[in-house]
């Protein structure tokens, strides 16, 4: 019996060992491939985490780049702009200078197409006469000139459309700037025309004034640019500048009515009879029905040469007015005015009258070029043109 049980507990021991031999066995033996197996898994879970890594590295980095390009194209297009404000600051200089030469002298005749009053002297004109062109001013309140450092890393949608609107200003300032030089330019050639056809009226020659024609002198050269609009501003000045001088030359002519409340003519310019002699005579000027005793005034501004009892002229007054053009105003019953004394042009010199070989009351008055009379109607004509009194 002991026998027995002897050989159940050995049996089972051996059993026992046989299991535990059969799993160390198997443990020795698979161990090594789970845990290849194991390490394997980690491997690609680590091969997985890091190309993850590269590729949001790499985004990273195109994010970066593409901001720093938009940063770039941001700070560009700041400069551009205040670039652009710098230089319609310029263009604005140059259309201050170009209005104060169109305003420096009377304001052209509108649709009407006179001057009124005492042209040109500077006067006020009618306020339903169109004004010269003012150039607007510069956008400074945009404040397009920034620093670098003061530009956002990343630009947002606002900045965008901020920098847009501006650049829209700009072309809106830039369009107006060059639609002023345009006006300035047309009015400058509008009104030199009407000029000219008064002087070709009077039937002088322009080169007679040559001296009278204004324009710099001398002084370091700056350059301006040559672009369209600093082109434009030059042909701008040339026809203002032309404009300029022949108001300046029209403005000694004497082109003015030396009688305000003359009736007519009594006796025009050229061969006649004579009231005296009935004989054929040249009468050389124009007599001005007029009241007695009423003022006779100066065509043209210039100075006095002669004031005195002359002959037949009777109580005469002779005006030089430069360039070898005179005035005569003969008859008066009145001189009022000495040999020497400038006159401005509208300038009472005497009274109407009667005095001389007359035979009654009127205005004898003579103009001449080179001491030669000429008719005083050339220029009458011409001063109606410009509506002048």
């Amino acid at each position: 019996m002991v026998r027995r049980r002897t050989l159940v507990l050995a049996a089972f021991a051996f059993a026992v060992l046989s299991l535990w031999a059969s799993a160390a066995t198997w443990f020795i033996v698979f161990r090594d491939e789970a845990l290849a197996r194991f390490m394997e898994r980690q491997g690609a879970m680590q091969y997985a985490y890091e190309e993850r890594i590269s590729a949001l590295r790499a985004r990273l980095d195109r994010v970066a780049t593409q901001k720093l390009l938009e940063q770039d194209g941001v700070e560009t297009r700041l400069a551009d702009l205040a670039g652009r404000q710098v230089a319609l600051e310029s263009r604005q200089a140059m259309l201050l200078g170009l209005a104060e030469q169109a305003g420096g002298a009377p304001v052209p005749p509108g649709e009407d197409g006179g001057f009124s009053g005492a042209w040109p002297a500077r006067e006020a004109k009618p306020a339903a006469r169109e004004a010269t062109p003012v150039p607007l001013p510069t956008p400074e309140a945009l404040g397009l000139r920034t620093d670098a450092g003061e530009v956002a890393p990343a630009p947002s949608a606002g900045v965008t459309t901020r920098m847009a609107m501006l650049e829209h200003a700009l072309d809106g300032f830039e369009a107006r700037q060059s639609l002023t030089v345009g006006r300035l330019a047309a009015r400058g050639r509008s009104e030199a025309a009407r000029l000219r056809v008064v002087m070709t009226e009077t039937g002088l020659d322009a080169r007679r004034f040559a001296a009278a024609r204004g324009g710099g002198i001398g002084g370091p050269l700056v350059p301006a640019g040559s672009g369209p609009f600093e082109t434009a501003v030059l042909q701008a000045q040339r026809d203002l500048g032309e404009r300029d001088a022949l108001r300046r030359i029209i403005g000694t002519l004497p082109l003015r009515r030396p009688a305000t409340t003359d009736a007519g003519l009594s006796s025009t310019f050229g061969y006649r009879v004579d009231p005296f002699t009935r004989g054929l005579a040249l009468h050389t000027g124009i007599d001005l029905r007029s009241e007695y005793g009423a003022p006779a005034r100066a065509t043209a501004p210039g100075t006095v040469t002669l004031a005195e009892y002359s002959g037949g002229y009777g109580n005469m007054v002779e005006v030089d007015h430069g360039h070898g053009l005179s005035s005569r105003y003969a008859h008066l019953s009145a001189i009022t005015v000495v040999p020497g004394q400038a006159v401005a042009a509208g300038q009472m010199v005497g009274r109407v009258g009667s005095t001389g070989r007359s035979t009654g009351p009127h205005l004898h008055y003579e103009t001449r070029i080179d001491g030669e009379p000429v008719d005083p109607q050339r220029f009458l004509r011409a001063g109606s043109r410009l509506a002048l009194r």
